[in-house]
């Protein structure tokens, strides 16, 4: 069985406790804490987390231009949106040309 060994605590030196260039810190030194959590509300809309399966070939094409790749898939699915192709809006035009 193993003896319980005591651990001496340390000698406190006179010159510790009186060195004037290195004071203790005080909460007047330290000031007011202060709380950052997260980044805080968006200035602009807020977007929605989603998950959405893409080919390798249009990933690697848009992160090959650099940083901001996720940016410029919304720019151009937007561009898509604003501008009304859809499968669904070419097929009706389609069947009602011909």
């Amino acid at each position: 069985m193993k003896r319980a060994i005591t651990l001496r605590s340390p000698k406190t030196s006179s010159a510790r406790a009186k060195d004037p260039d290195n004071p203790p810190w005080s909460e007047k030194m330290l000031g007011p804490p202060i709380l950052r959590r997260g980044r805080g509300p968006q200035k602009s809309p807020t977007k929605v987390l989603t998950t959405i399966r893409l080919d390798s070939d249009v990933l690697a094409f848009f992160r090959a231009q650099g940083r901001g790749y996720q940016t410029r898939i919304n720019e151009a699915l937007r561009d898509v949106k604003e501008r009304g192709l859809t499968s669904r809006s070419t097929r009706t035009r389609l069947r009602r040309a011909g």
